[in-house]
């Protein structure tokens, strides 16, 4: 076993028990596929929540397929409606497509990527939406939604009918980072709750009232109970009487039917997923009574372009600002959940049995994880096809990521003893974004390896089918000689997607891996007055794509989005 140890080592009777639900899930994989129309019977989860079956038939319904969230109309603020679909493009730039391979392929692997939730607390102290003077993006207009989005979200997985291709069973999901906004306790739990199954109240601080940018009288926020004509509702946002007490609301999550893993990112490790802070002193600010909601714009600037240089990685510019803005600190309620999660405690969580769901115990990280400080494992998806999560975040600072040497050096192993099997590998960052030299704190002598070196590794690993990532928040496929880079679009900004992966076995020297974009289950056509959880749903993905400094860019190409990727067989 590797030195973090596989997923597929028993924990105890109860990871047993899901390592068992997760190897049934996968028994339908390698068969032909069959005439549709043909349904599985359904079977219980390991935590006895019975699973949905998917017919072996397959279907586009419910995903981008069919139809797509876009615009309608014309003026500042656009509401969104049904469009077309997104048509799926067949790329071969690393293997030629031979005729009639649709009807001899079987399946290898059938899943769902989720990435960068940033299920996010929006009354937290340590928040950097102050720099929105100076960039309009770092504070976004639908963010205390993030909970009731993500949640619709797991509705529309737990619809889908098995692979849209394929018709195989969706075996697993997986998340691939920034899971949470500002690596707090209370999110990590919001993160686990809905992933899992369970209620959630998206508050913090005071129970009755909310306490943030939003009702700060500041005209720099969207004040969507009020009549300030705030710099939002001048470029065309609505006033929503009962929008903030609506997010506030307690609403319960279904929780996935898949067996799912996680994987970590800079969010999750680094406040606001960028600045190293000392643990002690960022878990005096989160716990706080003090929030600062807005600086002037040039000094705004400043900091962001540091943080876009790296050139604060251990946030000593953001400790003084602090300290010179404290007297414009508004009073807000302390709240002990607030504090940061160390990476131990990270570990833990995911080990509690309350967060189990449908399994497995851990969601690929095991105790032997926790016993060793590691993020970082690999999980068996089929007889034929391993999966690898890796841990990309730099405990030294920054939001771009890169691995340090004992990391490189148990994927380079691990990579060896599976030389005959397919593997699959997730990473929150992506290779372009795998550039942060910043030494670990814990390992000070210990050199970083970047994307470039990734790729190169992957490459003399012809095994290696897919780098599946996150980070950019923009949809990018690519190849790279000997496999493909899938990079997904994020929950937080429109168009706020996720990925369905088949792998198959085209039976004529080639594989194909088949990526279809889905969106949550809430309606494109939102009601400003429907603040129920489904309305909600609707408004977060609306207001995501009015948000001031939203890119219109995320979606990315055809050949981003709904694609057949074709590689030789090695």
């Amino acid at each position: 076993m590797s030195r973090t140890g596989s997923a597929a080592h028993a924990l105890d009777r109860r990871a047993l028990l899901a390592a068992a639900g997760a190897v049934g899930a996968v028994a339908g994989l390698g068969a032909p596929m069959r005439p549709s129309g043909h349904t599985a019977a359904a079977a219980p989860g390991p935590s006895g929540r019975r699973v949905t079956a998917a017919p072996a038939g397959p279907s586009s319904a419910g995903t981008t397929l069919r139809s797509v969230a876009t615009p309608r109309g014309s003026g500042d603020f656009r509401r969104l409606g049904d469009g077309p679909g997104w048509a799926r493009v067949v790329r071969t730039e690393q293997a030629a497509a031979q005729s009639g391979r649709a009807g001899r392929r079987t399946a290898l692997a059938s899943f769902v990527q989720l990435t960068d939730l940033h299920l996010t607390d929006v009354q937290h102290p340590v928040r950097y939406e102050f720099l929105r003077a100076g960039r309009p993006g770092a504070w976004r207009p639908h963010e205390a939604l993030t909970v009731a989005g993500v949640v619709s979200l797991v509705e529309r997985i737990n619809r889908l009918r098995g692979g849209p291709v394929t018709g195989a069973p969706l075996t697993f999901a997986m998340t691939t980072g920034d899971n949470t906004d500002n690596n707090s306790r209370l999110e990590l739990d919001w993160y686990l709750t809905a992933l899992s199954g369970g209620r959630i109240t998206p508050n913090s601080g005071d129970p009755r009232d909310y306490e943030g940018v939003q009702d700060s009288g500041l005209k720099d926020f969207w004040h969507p109970g009020t009549a300030l004509r705030d710099a939002d509702k001048q470029a065309g946002f609505p006033r929503i009487d009962g929008y903030l007490e609506a997010a506030l609301r307690t609403l319960t999550s279904p929780g996935l039917h898949l067996p799912w893993y996680s994987t970590v990112g800079n969010h999750d490790g680094l406040s606001g997923g960028v600045y190293a802070f000392d643990h002690g002193y960022l878990t005096e600010l989160a716990t706080g009574t003090r929030k600062l909601q807005i600086i002037p714009a040039a000094e705004a600037e400043r900091i962001y372009r540091g943080e876009r240089e790296g050139a604060d990685p251990r946030g000593a510019r953001i400790r003084e600002l602090l300290r010179a803005h404290a007297r414009e600190a508004r009073t807000v309620t302390a709240d002990e959940r607030r504090a940061p999660f160390t990476l131990r405690e990270y570990l833990a969580a995911h080990l509690d049995p309350k967060h189990t769901g449908p399994g497995p115990v851990g969601h690929g990280y095991t105790r032997r994880n926790l016993e060793q400080g590691t993020l970082y494992y690999s999980f068996r998806i089929s007889s034929e096809t391993l999966g690898i999560s890796l841990d990309t975040t730099d405990p030294g600072g920054h939001y771009t990521g890169s691995l340090g040497t004992a990391q490189l050096r148990w994927l380079e192993r691990t990579l060896k003893a599976h030389r005959d099997q397919h593997i699959l590998v997730f990473s929150h960052h992506c290779a372009s974004s795998m550039t942060n030299p910043n030494p670990d704190p814990a390992r000070p002598g210990e050199a970083r390896h970047g994307g470039a070196e990734l790729v190169d590794l992957f490459r003399r690993n012809p095994q290696v089918l897919a780098w599946i990532n996150g980070h950019s928040h923009r949809n990018r496929i690519t190849p790279h000689g000997t496999f493909w880079e899938i990079t997904t679009a994020s929950h937080i900004d429109f168009p706020q997607l996720v990925r369905v992966i088949e792998v198959v076995d085209n039976h004529d020297g080639t594989l194909s891996l088949l990526t279809t974009l889905v969106e949550s289950a809430a309606p494109h056509r939102t009601d400003l007055t429907d603040l129920s959880r489904t309305g909600l749903a609707s408004l977060y993905r609306e207001l995501a794509f009015n948000a001031a400094g939203s890119r219109g860019t995320l979606a990315g190409q055809p050949d981003d989005r709904n694609t057949e990727l074709l590689l030789r067989k090695r």
